[in-house]
């Protein structure tokens, strides 16, 4: 289990410091998909780099089986368990996907092996899995390899920043058979970041964050009608002002 507590996180800025998270406690428990959803700019993306161990936070503690991970780098974090996804995938020029997804795995996998785990995220694997992970490549095309790359790692706890940024609807709606197999197979722990509500609706649980804090927390059925209500409601309301 993944626990928050009193997590807050300020940066520097032009007139300061500016406090981005605020006092954010949560749990992610085992076997459990959570959605982390809300406004632009509320703190989500932070968040996820704070758990990942990317960003250091200014106060609080992050637990992870009872363990305190909060002064761990994100190498340690990732030999513990944490895998993390980032919104704009990372290119590595000089490595071809096949040698990402096997050192992603920590062995040496067969061809057809790797090949698999990009099929699983539609790429077609033999046109893919010789080239290298650079400029060549889409944002669309990274960020399925980066999918394939967690899957092959096969942690207890996965992390995916806005993982629709970048793709097409035909492979979006792959993903969410992604995110469901791994749910239903890995049995570990799965947040994702997304203002999608095709990802929200396969959650167990939607936290909300507006203006660095948690707004809302409940199960999938108690938040998502709340905010397609909302939504909608803002929808209809912008009508009026064009009309």
């Amino acid at each position: 289990m993944l626990e928050l507590k009193n997590i807050s996180f300020n940066a520097a800025d032009a007139a300061g410091k500016k406090e981005i998270l605020k006092d954010i406690s949560f749990q992610l428990e085992d076997n459990t998909f959570v959605a982390v959803t809300g406004p632009n700019g509320g703190g989500k993306s932070t968040l996820a780099k704070v758990i990942a161990g990317i960003e250091k936070p200014t106060s609080g503690q992050i637990l992870y089986n009872g363990e305190d991970i909060t002064g761990l780098s994100i190498t340690e974090r990732a030999k513990l368990g944490i895998s993390y996804a980032f919104q704009q995938p990372v290119r590595f020029k000089g490595i071809t996907v096949i040698d990402l997804i096997r050192l992603a795995a920590g062995r040496n996998l067969k061809f057809s092996e790797a090949c698999e785990y990009l099929s699983q995220v539609g790429l077609c694997a033999k046109d893919y899995i010789m080239r290298e992970v650079n400029a060549s490549l889409s944002g669309g095309e990274l960020k399925r390899i980066e999918i394939a790359t967690i899957i092959a790692r096969g942690t207890k706890v996965s992390l995916f920043d806005e993982p629709e940024a970048g793709i097409d609807l035909w492979s979006f709606q792959n993903l969410i058979r992604v995110f469901e197999n791994l749910h239903n197979t890995l049995h570990g722990s799965i947040l994702i970041i997304s203002h999608q509500e095709r990802i929200l609706n396969i959650a167990d649980k939607i936290i909300v964050i507006a203006d660095g804090t948690v707004t809302q927390e409940g199960s999938r059925d108690e938040i998502l009608p709340e905010l397609l209500s909302a939504s909608n409601a803002a929808y209809g309301a912008c009508s009026r002002l064009e009309n």
